[in-house]
């Protein structure tokens, strides 16, 4: 590294970690007090610890003060509150006690602790025997206190089969399960799991623990052939007994062809799924052993009910604070299609106080699958999470958050009649996301890609003063907004515009919502159109960049570089005519889309046509390195993470082999999937791929490689043969010249997010970019 280079990774290194300082808000939950104008607010906080290299999580807690027609007052605590080796924490129903679970390191014992206002009430250690650690990602994550807080079920790793053991005769038939030194155990059968991030964690299963004694129970009547989740308790029987689990479960029988094969299931909607109730294993009678997965018909206890056995697709299952009604969400659309997320539609079943396991429930739609929205109007549901609680206090009202074209907003939706409505303000360019509800009160953060996350609470208006369904927004004042203030400082001369692209030259086969116009996010520096720009280009290609704080979008900003974020079509918040436009035509509509946005803001004069640099992750990588051979003038540079280089060697090595189907070969995917791609699948899939351009790139190329990616795993661009490391992609760019930089980052997975591999990642790219678009 040059004297220069030295300089310049010293000084950026320095401005990266402002950004990095900034701690981010994961979830929150609303305490009510005996003042019915107080109520309590409690933080999940985390900040990445380079040194340590993990996350550190802090809990942080508030006295919130509302009155009729003043602001919101906050008394914060004067410190946050470390929870150092906590995984994840759930208050109960009442807000009197506090689940924190402490999975251990791999073998060791999982910790429980029941923390009431005063002191650990009791602490469970469950041992590796009865189930390894908690699930606590957003999918298969289910943590869920009974009403009278007497029981807590989950969802952990099942424990392993038992390996066979062997000594210095043979197979050791019946023996102890111990090793010693006489003996050593072997591998035994291989168990597949969901592919990336869950490389090696045991199958999602069902579990309950009596707080009262102590012990831990697995639920029992789930076949072994299905992995569990998002568990939730029924409501209490008419007799006030409260026994029943709801919970959703994914066969594992989702390969091609309905194979038995667990293809990934991170950011895939597209695996069908269905709601299952069960008794507690605490209700259940004692000699109870079948194991088996019922239909609406079965009439044993102790057999899993599927309870939406007609629907493709059900998850984020909530009953209502009276009971009376199970709502919940559905990505039918993605499973019928193919497409590995699609719009959302929800649903409704209306709940027996005694429902028995033989009585079938009909599903009412709530919320459809909007195909083409009208301009301005409602896009349809997309969302990537659920809060536990979402209900406001008339029981039938409840807070979702969704994407909405280029924002996120939050929506209240009568799931009686189905009415659905924008809550958050209609002209903030800003995106919202709800945190917690209390009464008719939502605790939220809103931030933009120039304004970091700012805490706001939420209050329906007097009908007198502003309308029926009119929100009041407080801006509430938080330690965390000091601690954002020099980042604030770093990106005050920057603006934040949202930009409409007309279709380039629609097709008359496309469909209506294919040729609406899309979006892009436009965030200009001072003097901007005589300043380098960065396109951005988001993966999936089913997902979204809304307009939220990210911190490396803003370090990038504040190296003096414009942002265009592109949303082409395919992306999520435009409607399911929008969003299945692209199958097929990966590689040229997408391409022709980002050029279009480009082109506009060319046009527009905001803009320098000859410093334009590009960066994408996954599919935003294939669009990234498409781009750099398809339009080889128009960039000065590119950068890439994982990125999707070449098709026909991603399906044989990736989690997701018919997500190449599905981009590549649109609705004919399903009839031609294969794991055994005949020559002509290999040939569409190559003539897809970037690799098909190569030979016309010139764009200085940086790529970020997770060596531990099983969605794009590092031999797609990093070809491995005989266990020397072949450069694929990039060895073909050296032969014609191309200045070519590649990191590997060999612990990471897909999203490169372990915080030192993040940090230099990003680093690594904005020195790249000051580089090549002569910044330095």
């Amino acid at each position: 590294m040059d004297a220069m280079s030295s300089e310049e990774y010293a000084s950026q290194s320095k401005l990266l970690q402002e950004f990095t300082n900034v701690p981010s808000i994961g979830s929150a939950w609303l305490f009510k007090t005996n003042n019915e104008d107080r109520s309590t607010a409690m933080f999940s906080i985390s900040q990445p610890d380079l040194l340590a290299n993990n996350k550190r999580k802090c809990i942080l807690h508030s006295h919130i003060v509302t009155r009729a027609t003043m602001p919101v007052e906050c008394h914060w605590s004067p410190f946050p509150t470390e929870m150092t080796g906590v995984s994840v924490v759930v208050p109960s129903p009442s807000g009197s006690k506090l689940l924190v679970v402490r999975n251990g390191e791999k073998g060791s014992r999982t910790r429980l602790q029941i923390l009431n206002q005063s002191h650990v009430q009791k602490e469970i250690h469950v041992d590796q025997s009865i189930h390894g650690p908690l699930y606590s990602d957003e999918w298969f994550q289910g943590i869920s206190w009974n009403q009278e807080e007497t029981f807590i079920a989950y969802i952990a790793e099942q424990t392993p089969q038992p390996k066979p053991a062997f000594d210095d005769i043979g197979y050791r038939r019946g023996g102890s399960s111990e090793e010693d030194c006489n003996s050593w155990r072997g591998q035994g059968d291989w168990e597949e799991d969901w592919g990336e991030t869950y490389s090696r964690k045991g199958r999602p299963s069902l579990f309950v623990l009596d707080i009262a004694s102590g012990e831990v129970r697995a639920a029992r009547g789930i076949t072994k052939s299905m992995s569990v989740g998002q568990v939730v308790w029924a409501p209490p029987s008419s007799r006030g007994r409260q026994n029943l689990l709801v919970f959703v479960g994914w066969l594992e029988r989702n390969g091609f062809q309905s194979t038995a094969r667990k293809l990934g299931i991170k950011y895939c909607s597209n695996r069908p799924c269905s709601l299952y109730a069960i008794h507690s294993p605490f209700e259940e009678e004692p000699n109870a052993e079948d194991t088996s997965v019922s239909g609406s018909k079965s009439s044993s206890a102790s057999v899993a009910t599927n309870l939406t056995p007609i629907i493709s697709s059900a998850f984020f299952p909530r009953f209502s604070k009276d009971g009376k009604l199970l709502v919940f969400l559905s990505s039918k659309r993605a499973v019928d299609s193919g497409a590995h997320n699609a719009t959302d539609s929800l649903h409704r079943i209306n709940w027996p106080s005694d429902w028995k396991a033989d009585q079938q429930l009909s599903a009412t739609d709530v919320v459809p699958v909007v195909m083409c929205p009208q301009d301005g109007c409602f896009p349809g549901l997309y969302c990537s999470s659920m809060l536990s609680d979402p209900w406001l206090s008339d029981h039938r009202t409840m807070v979702l958050t969704s994407a909405w074209r280029s924002t996120e907003v939050i929506l209240s939706i009568d799931v009686l009649s189905g009415e659905v409505t924008r809550i958050t303000p209609e002209d903030s360019d800003h995106s919202w996301s709800a945190l917690a509800i209390s009464g008719n009160n939502v605790l939220s953060v809103s931030s933009s890609p120039i304004d970091p996350p700012q805490i706001r609470y939420g209050r329906r208006a007097s009908t007198e003063d502003h309308g029926t369904h009119a929100w009041v927004w407080d801006e509430v004042t938080s330690p965390l907004t000091a601690a954002s203030n020099k980042v604030k400082a770093l990106l005050s001369g920057h603006k934040l515009s949202i930009l409409r692209i007309p279709v380039p030259n629609p097709s008359v086969e496309l469909s209506d919502g294919g040729q609406l116009p899309f979006e892009a996010i436009f965030v200009s520096c001072e003097d901007g159109s005589q300043k380098p720009t960065v396109l951005i280009l988001h993966g999936g290609p089913h997902s979204a960049s809304v307009s939220s704080y990210s911190k490396s979008s803003a370090f990038l900003a504040s190296l003096g570089f414009n942002l265009l974020v592109v949303n082409y079509r395919g992306t999520l918040g435009y409607g399911e005519e929008a969003l299945q436009s692209l199958p097929g035509k990966v590689g040229s509509q997408d391409v022709k889309d980002c050029l279009a946005a480009l082109d506009h803001t060319i046009k527009e004069g905001l803009v320098d046509a000859s410093k334009v640099a590009v960066v994408g992750i996954s599919h935003g990588g294939f669009l990234t390195t498409h781009l750099i051979g398809q339009a080889p003038e128009r960039f000065a540079a590119a950068a890439a993470r994982n990125p999707v280089c070449n098709l026909s060697l991603m399906i044989g090595t990736t989690d997701i082999p018919d997500w190449c189907y599905a981009v590549a070969c649109g609705a004919e995917a399903r009839r031609l999937a294969s794991e055994s791609p005949p020559l002509d699948h290999l040939r569409i899939l190559h003539q897809k791929s970037p690799i098909a351009h190569i030979s016309k790139v010139k764009a200085p190329l940086l790529m970020l490689l997770g060596g531990a990616d099983l969605r794009v795993p590092a031999s797609n661009g990093l070809q491995v043969r005989a266990s020397i490391a072949f450069d694929m992609y990039a060895r073909a760019l050296r032969e014609r010249g191309v200045e070519i930089k590649t990191i590997m980052f060999p612990e990471d997975t897909h999203e490169i997010d372990i915080p030192r591999s993040d940090f230099e990642s990003f680093l690594n790219m904005g020195v790249w970019f000051r580089k090549h678009l002569k910044q330095i």
